[in-house]
C-alpha cells in the first residue's frame, strides 16, 4: 500500500515489525537516492541514548541522506551493549540502503533501560530488500508510536517542491533543543547552511514551545533531509511552509498528550523581549493547577496569575499592568463577574483552550502548546512498561 501522504522525489525506504512488543510495525527506515544535506537537532539530556551521540556524528558535517528508526525500545541507559547495537543498527540497515553508515541517523524510542532483542532484529534487518521501493511515510509514521493515539504527519508544497514531516509523541515531553522524534523530508533544493538556520529557527517556535509534561526526553531528535530533486525554492516561502507543518505537528502531538481531552495554546505579550514570553509562557503551560482547572472547564485566573507570578526572576512582572484572558474573555483586572466565568467556561468546555496573558512591559510574544492533565495521564504511566 503505497503512501497517501506526498512523498517528495527521490526518498525510498522500509517499514515493518521486528516483533518487540506487539505485531504493529515498529521499524522504518527513509532514505534518498541522492545525496542530501541535512539539520539536525537533539536532546541535551545528560542520558541521551547511543542512538542520539550516533546521529549527532552523522549530522555533524551536514550531509546525511536518511535515518532509520526502532520504536517500542529506546535502547537508552544499556552501556556498551547499548552502543554496539546501535551501531550495528546503523550499520546494517546503511549497507541494504547502498549507504555510507554515517549517512544515516538513527533513533529509538520506548522504554528505557532495556538492549534491543538483537535476534529478532537480526533476523527482520537480513530480509531487507536489496532495492527499496518508494517511501510509504503514512506507514512510516505510524510506526514509530509508541503511545500515540494515532500517526502525525502532514505535507505542504513550495513551488515544485514537496516537503513533508512526521513526529511522534505524547508524553515525557519538555523539549530542550529539539523534541521527540520528528523528520522532514524535502525535495527542495537549498544550500545546508540556510537550511540549517532555518530548521532552527523554526523548532525553536514550534517543537520548543511544546510541553506535555516537564520531562525532556533522554531521545529526542529533530532532522530535516532536503535533496534537491525538485529544484530551488523561494527560502522565505519554505520557512513559512515549514513552520506551517511543524505547527500542524505540534498541535497533533499536544492534543494527543498521554491521556489529555484539550489543546491549550497559551499566547503570551507585552513582554520585555520572547525570552521572557516563552519562560512565562512554560510557566503557565505546566502548572499542575492551570491543567487541571482546563481539564475541568474551571476558569481559575487566579491559577494563571499563580503561575505568572512563579517567575519570581522576571522583576519587571508587575500585577497592576498583567491581563487575562481566556478566550476573548478577560478575567482579570476586569473584575471577573458570575457572567464572565460562565463565558469563560463555555469556551473551556471545547477541545481547544486558549488563555492569553498580556505583560505591559514592552512588545516580546511567544506561544506555548500543552494539554490537560487527567486521571488517564496517571494510568498510562503507572502501568507503562507492562
Amino acid at each position: 500500500m503505497s503512501s497517501q501522504t506526498p512523498v517528495p522525489a527521490g526518498f525510498v525506504g522500509v517499514a515493518g515489525n521486528i516483533g518487540i512488543k506487539d505485531p504493529n510495525d515498529d521499524f522504518f527506515t527513509v532514505v534518498s537516492r541522492t545525496p542530501a544535506v541535512v539539520s539536525a537537532v537533539f536532546t541535551r539530556s545528560r542520558f541521551a541514548g547511543p542512538s542520539v551521540r550516533l546521529s549527532r556524528d552523522a549530522a555533524a558535517n551536514g550531509n546525511a541522506r536518511g535515518v532509520v528508526v526502532i520504536a517500542r525500545n529506546a535502547n537508552v541507559a544499556t552501556g556498551r551493549i547499548g552502543a554496539r547495537d546501535a551501531r550495528e543498527v546503523q550499520e546494517r540497515v546503511a549497507r541494504a540502503a547502498g549507504i555510507a553508515p554515517e549517512e544515516l541517523l538513527i533513533a529509538s524510542t520506548g522504554v528505557i533501560g532495556r538492549p534491543y532483542p538483537m535476534e529478532r532484529v537480526r533476523s527482520y534487518l537480513d530480509g531487507l530488500p536489496t532495492e527499496f521501493p518508494p517511501a510509504d511515510l503514512d506507514r512510516s509514521a505510524a510506526a514509530m508510536m509508541t503511545t500515540d493515539t494515532h500517526p502525525k504527519i502532514a505535507s505542504a508544497k513550495v513551488g515544485g517542491a514537496t516537503l513533508t514531516g512526521m513526529a511522534k509523541g505524547v508524553g515525557m515531553i519538555e523539549p530542550d533543543m529539539a523534541t521527540m522524534l520528528a523528520w522532514f523530508f524535502t525535495d527542495a533544493e537549498l544550500e545546508q547552511p540556510v537550511l540549517d538556520t532555518v530548521f532552527r529557527r523554526v523548532v525553536d517556535r514550534t517543537f520548543n514551545a511544546l510541553s506535555i509534561d516537564t520531562d525532556t526526553s533522554t531521545s529526542d531528535s529533530a532532522a530535516i533531509f532536503a535533496n534537491g530533486a525538485a529544484g530551488e525554492v523561494d527560502v522565505v516561502e519554505f520557512e513559512e511552509a515549514l513552520r506551517e507543518v511543524a505547527l500542524k505537528l505540534v498541535r497533533m502531538i499536544a492534543s494527543d498528550g498521554e491521556g489529555a481531552g484539550k489543546l491549550i495554546e497559551v499566547r503570551i505579550t507585552g513582554a520585555r523581549d520572547d525570552a521572557q514570553a516563552k519562560r512565562v509562557g512554560k510557566a503557565v503551560v505546566n502548572s499542575p493547577l492551570v491543567k487541571t482547572a482546563v481539564h475541568g472547564a474551571d476558569p481559575n485566573w487566579g491559577r494563571v496569575a499563580m503561575a505568572v507570578g512563579k517567575c519570581s526572576d522576571e522583576t519587571d512582572i508587575l500585577p497592576e499592568k498583567v491581563r487575562i484572558v481566556f478566550g476573548d474573555v478577560e478575567t482579570f483586572p476586569t473584575e471577573a463577574t458570575e457572567q464572565t466565568l460562565e463565558r469563560a467556561a463555555h469556551h473551556m468546555k471545547g477541545d481547544e483552550v486558549l488563555i492569553s496573558v498580556d505583560l505591559g512591559i514592552a512588545d516580546g510574544d511567544f506561544t506555548v502548546y500543552g494539554c490537560d492533565l487527567t486521571e488517564g495521564y496517571i494510568r498510562i504511566n503507572a502501568d507503562y512498561t507492562t
